[in-house]
C-alpha cells in the first residue's frame, strides 16, 4: 500500500474585510451617529414594507461598517488625548 500524503495550504487574507477597510476621509463621530440612526430607520422601513432579503442585507452590511467606522473615531477621539496626558 503506497503512502499517501497531504499537504496543507492556507489562503491568506486580509485582516479586515474589504468592505471594512476606513475610508480616507474619516467622519466625524456625530457624522456616524446621524448615519447609523438614518440607516437603523432605513431599515426599519425596509422591514415594515417587507422587502426582499437582499436589500435588508445590503442595509445591514452598511450599517455594520458605519458602526464599525464609528468604534475606530472614538478610538481615535479618546486615545489620542489619553496618549498625551501620559
Amino acid at each position: 500500500m503506497p503512502m499517501m500524503t497531504t499537504t496543507m495550504t492556507t489562503v491568506l487574507r486580509p485582516a479586515t474585510p474589504s468592505r471594512f477597510r476606513r475610508g480616507r476621509t474619516p467622519h466625524t463621530v456625530e457624522a456616524l451617529l446621524a448615519e447609523i440612526s438614518s440607516l437603523t430607520a432605513e431599515r426599519q422601513r425596509l422591514r415594515d414594507r417587507g422587502v426582499d432579503a437582499a436589500r435588508l442585507e445590503r442595509n445591514r452590511v452598511k450599517l455594520a461598517r458605519a458602526q464599525w467606522e464609528l468604534s475606530h473615531a472614538l478610538i481615535q477621539r479618546y486615545l489620542a488625548p489619553a496618549s498625551e496626558a501620559a
